[in-house]
C-alpha cells in the first residue's frame, strides 16, 4: 500500500483528557518546530524549494511560508480565546494565501518570523492555567474548539509540514 503523501505522519487525531505531561510535549513540539523546519530545508537550492512536495501539492517554498501564516492565526486564536468569551474566529483561505506574491519569495524572512512567533507563543502557552486550557473559540468550519485541542493540532501541524519536506527529500535522494 502506497503512503499518502498528503499526510506523511497521518491525519490529525485529538486526545481527550490531556495530561500535563502530554501538554508539555505538545508545547515542546511547537517550540522545536522552527528549528525542525529550518533543518528540513537546509541546503536546498531554489529549484528544490520550488518543487511540489507531492503531485498537485504546494512547493516546498509555499509550505515554508504557509507554516508561519497558519501559526500566526493560531496564536491570535489563543489570545482571543484567553481574553474573550468564546469568540468566533475568522478563518482564512490558506490555498489562496499560498498563491500570493510573498509565498514565492526567499524563505528566510518566514523562518525568522516563525522562530520569533514561536518564542512568544511558547511563553504564552507555558503561562496557561488548567482552566485556561479549557477556554474555547468558535471556528465557523470546525465548530467549537478548546485550547487543549488547538495546541495538539498545531504540535501536529508543524511536524506534518516538516514531514512533507523530509519525505520529499528522501524520495528524491536530496542530501
Amino acid at each position: 500500500m502506497e503512503a499518502d503523501l498528503r499526510y506523511p505522519i497521518g491525519k490529525f487525531q485529538s486526545l481527550e483528557n490531556v495530561t500535563d505531561i502530554q501538554r508539555r510535549a505538545f508545547i515542546a513540539a511547537i517550540a522545536e518546530a522552527p528549528e525542525k523546519l529550518r533543518a528540513a530545508i537546509a541546503g536546498l537550492n531554489d529549484a528544490q524549494l520550488d518543487t511540489p512536495y507531492r503531485p498537485g501539492g504546494w512547493t516546498v517554498r509555499q509550505v515554508v511560508h504557509h507554516v508561519p501564516d497558519s501559526h500566526m492565526n493560531s496564536y491570535v486564536r489563543f489570545k482571543l480565546a484567553l481574553t474573550e468569551d468564546e469568540p468566533t474566529i475568522k478563518p482564512y483561505d490558506e490555498a489562496r494565501w499560498a498563491e500570493l506574491a510573498d509565498a514565492k519569495t526567499p524563505v528566510e524572512p518566514s523562518l525568522l518570523l516563525l522562530e520569533n512567533l514561536h518564542k512568544r507563543w511558547v511563553l504564552l502557552l507555558e503561562s496557561l492555567t488548567p482552566s485556561d486550557w479549557q477556554r474555547k473559540f468558535r471556528h465557523p468550519e470546525r465548530g467549537t474548539m478548546i485550547l487543549d485541542e488547538n495546541v495538539q493540532l498545531y504540535a501536529w501541524h508543524g511536524r506534518h509540514h516538516v514531514a512533507h519536506i523530509t519525505t520529499l527529500r528522501h524520495r528524491n535522494n536530496w542530501r
